[in-house]
């Protein structure tokens, strides 16, 4: 089974050691993946920006391969403050609605305090 690596560009990958998503076989492995502005300026300050932001990033590594989100079996979101669920369901909603993933959410610390919503996903074509 051919093992395939996906980059975002990120410089942060090579530095890091990991890739922005693993496709082995039919299963792709989408890594945490944060929502920073598409211009390379930082983070927005709403954590809807930084979740739409996210879902474009993992929407388009997925792609590379011939993944959709309509494969998605699994989803792991993190968030820094409880509060941000709310705002985040519409996002989530608008994105998973129809294909419904097993999922789960967690409120916790990210490595920069800009950060406030993260996305880990695993799909599976076939």
């Amino acid at each position: 089974m051919t093992r395939k690596l996906i980059s975002s560009g990120s410089p942060l990958e090579a530095q890091y050691g990991y890739s922005r998503a693993v496709v082995q076989g039919d299963w792709c492995f989408v890594a945490g993946t944060t929502g920073p502005n598409p211009d390379g300026s930082g983070f927005a300050d709403s954590v809807v920006e930084q979740a739409q932001n996210a879902f474009a990033v993992v929407e388009k590594a997925m792609a590379a391969e011939g993944f959709e989100l309509k494969h998605v079996v699994r989803a792991t979101y993190y968030i820094t403050d409880a509060a941000y669920w709310p705002e985040i369901q519409p996002v989530l909603a608008a994105k998973f609605g129809e294909i419904r993933p097993a999922s789960s959410c967690i409120i916790c610390g990210l490595v920069n305090p800009a950060m406030k919503f993260e996305i880990e996903l695993t799909a599976l074509k076939g």
